[in-house]
């Protein structure tokens, strides 16, 4: 089953963030609180989204967390999917699919022209997995980001 996150969940949702990290050794980099989530997701302007997967009983197992970016090229909003997480002992049960099938129809629905989300390199089950839907890699991009002194330095200018 999957829903869209209530506030209830920011609790659920910072914990598997938490989960994500630490699967992709990265969990020192976590600076996200409880309370930024909430007003993320729920404040006065909300800028993400987000959607858990559950089993038949209501466990959460999994989320997707998400917002809109737009293509100058196709003229239309996307979505970016920012995380996709399934716990670990839940994983094969469909809950990945189900989440990037519920993206898939918001964008139907809304004439959303994209669907697009990064992965790490290392991450072999999860390319195998996107590859299985028919997503494409886009090999001929490279990611870049600032962030920390190298941001602050640029933008203060």
């Amino acid at each position: 089953m999957i829903r869209t996150a209530t506030p209830a969940d920011v609790p659920v949702i910072h914990a598997m963030i938490r989960e994500l990290a630490e699967y992709e050794k990265a969990l020192h980099e976590v600076r996200t609180t409880e309370e930024q989530l909430h007003e993320a997701l729920f404040g006065e302007r909300p800028a993400a989204f987000a959607h858990l997967a559950e089993t038949a009983d209501g466990e959460p197992v999994g989320f997707a967390f998400w917002f809109l970016n737009f293509s100058t090229w196709r003229g239309v909003h996307g979505i970016y999917l920012e995380d996709l997480y399934v716990r670990p002992d839940r994983r094969g049960g469909g809950h990945g699919k189900a989440l990037l099938r519920e993206l898939a129809r918001i964008c139907v629905e809304r004439g959303y022209e994209r669907l697009e989300w990064s992965v790490l390199d290392w991450n072999e089950p999860s390319i195998a997995f996107y590859r299985s839907l028919g997503a494409l890699p886009q090999d001929e991009w490279t990611v870049f980001r600032l962030t920390d002194g190298a941001l602050d330095a640029l933008g203060r200018g």
